[in-house]
């Protein structure tokens, strides 16, 4: 039986002063150099997005970017992480952050999309906006909007045995409940998730 380690993370550090500072994982030491490529590419392009949109045209405004990433599942031939910015403008009301996830199948040698975790044709939207429905009574969420649905590409990231759906700051919840997080068992899902996939790999015991 193959058995295939977690890969290794670099951490690489931007900076431009002391208060503007970004730090960002790269992947090391996979066999396949191809895919690793692949992988720190999608992982450094998203990173300088986050700094664009943060910063916009009004760069000279920043007083603090501060940029930091999470590793949520490094297992299972599974690759999930989040990168976070945080930027405040000067003479802002309050600085403002952006969280984005990317998730890579090292099977399949791909990015994973929200989408590609399940089978295809199945009602994966509604499925998970009706588990989301229920935390945000249980939890009494203060919301801005009647919660609906989630979007087809939803923001998301895998821990171990959760998918992890969550929103942006104001999407749907005002800026002081911070980001709202949802953590799904995939046993909640297991009927309608892709078994080769990501996060069939993780419901395997």
């Amino acid at each position: 039986m193959a058995i295939n380690f977690p890969v290794g993370i670099k951490t690489i550090t931007i900076s431009t002063g002391p208060t503007k500072v970004v730090y960002y994982p790269r992947v090391s030491g996979m066999q396949n150099k191809q895919l690793q490529e692949f992988i720190n590419n999608n992982i450094l392009r998203q990173t300088q997005q986050l700094i664009n949109e943060q910063t916009g045209n009004m760069d000279t405004t920043v007083v603090d970017l501060y940029g930091y990433y999470e590793i949520k599942n490094n297992q299972r031939d599974v690759l999930s992480l989040s990168l976070s910015n945080y930027v405040y403008h000067y003479h802002a009301a309050h600085g403002m952050t952006v969280i984005k996830s990317l998730t890579f199948d090292l099977q399949k040698g791909k990015q994973a999309a929200l989408k590609d975790l399940f089978k295809p044709g199945s009602d994966y939207v509604k499925r998970i906006s009706d588990l989301i429905a229920v935390q945000i009574k249980e939890r009494d969420i203060p919301l801005l909007v009647d919660f609906t649905e989630i979007k087809p590409d939803q923001d998301f990231y895998i821990a171990d045995k959760a998918l992890v759906v969550y929103f942006q700051l104001y999407e749907i919840t005002p800026y002081a409940y911070g980001f709202p997080m949802f953590p799904i068992s995939v046993y909640d899902l297991q009927d309608i998730i892709d078994e080769n996939g990501p996060l069939g790999r993780m419901a395997v015991n």
